[in-house]
């Protein structure tokens, strides 16, 4: 039955029939790769540095895109898709140290919002605006709110302990930290809410949606 939708189809199209690669899982692959991106250019262009002694934190728009990719494709692409553009970012901009952590932080970030948006209030069904909109702020809200207190948290013991960096110098790292995780959470949350209601209905249609 594979073989027999083969004939029309480009040379591409009948390899990845041939592999057992569906249309929506590439179509999945290349939204994960625009994420990682789009990730990669939140933290790279929308970013203000805050120097903190030998270390710095920052302000940036980086999770608004690990929150959108884990609505549009799930937690577990999504959310790997964020975590793999940030750390690529942390690693191009003078935050290597931070890269561990950033994977899995994002990684969990987007678990989480995929998690609310698919299993819980099963998103992709959802027609009524009122009840997508409050589905999508309280999936990606729940996502960004583990974030602010992890990301403080891990952030003080990964200094602490991996690097080696004095407990003062790491609890003042935290606590600025906190103040800079909750302002990039609540931008993330407003944005990838904006983003998510204005592209949905054209991924839809496109068939980027089941």
């Amino acid at each position: 039955m594979r073989y027999e939708r083969s004939f029309g189809m480009s040379k591409t199209e009948k390899e990845l029939v041939r592999t057992g690669v569906s249309g929506e899982n590439v179509k999945k692959l290349a939204l994960a790769a625009l994420f990682a991106a789009l990730s990669y250019i939140g933290f790279q262009v929308f970013r203000f540095d805050i120097p903190v002694g030998t270390e710095k934190t920052a302000f940036h728009l980086g999770n608004t895109f690990v929150a959108l990719g884990a609505l549009f494709i799930g937690g577990a692409m999504g959310g790997a898709a964020g975590a793999v553009g940030l750390t690529i970012a942390d690693l191009t901009s003078g935050y290597a140290t931070s890269a561990p952590k950033t994977f899995i932080l994002k990684l969990l970030i987007g678990l989480i919002v995929g998690f609310m948006a698919h299993a819980v209030f099963k998103i992709n069904e959802i027609t009524e605006k009122k009840k997508l909109l409050m589905a999508t702020v309280l999936s990606a809200a729940c996502g960004l709110a583990f974030n602010i207190v992890a990301d403080p948290l891990v952030g003080y013991l990964y200094k602490q302990y991996v690097l080696g960096i004095p407990q003062e110098i790491s609890a003042a790292f935290a606590k600025i930290a906190a103040l800079t995780t909750s302002v990039n959470a609540v931008a993330s949350v407003i944005f990838a809410t904006i983003l998510y209601i204005a592209l949905r209905p054209v991924l839809k249609k496109e068939g980027f949606l089941n």
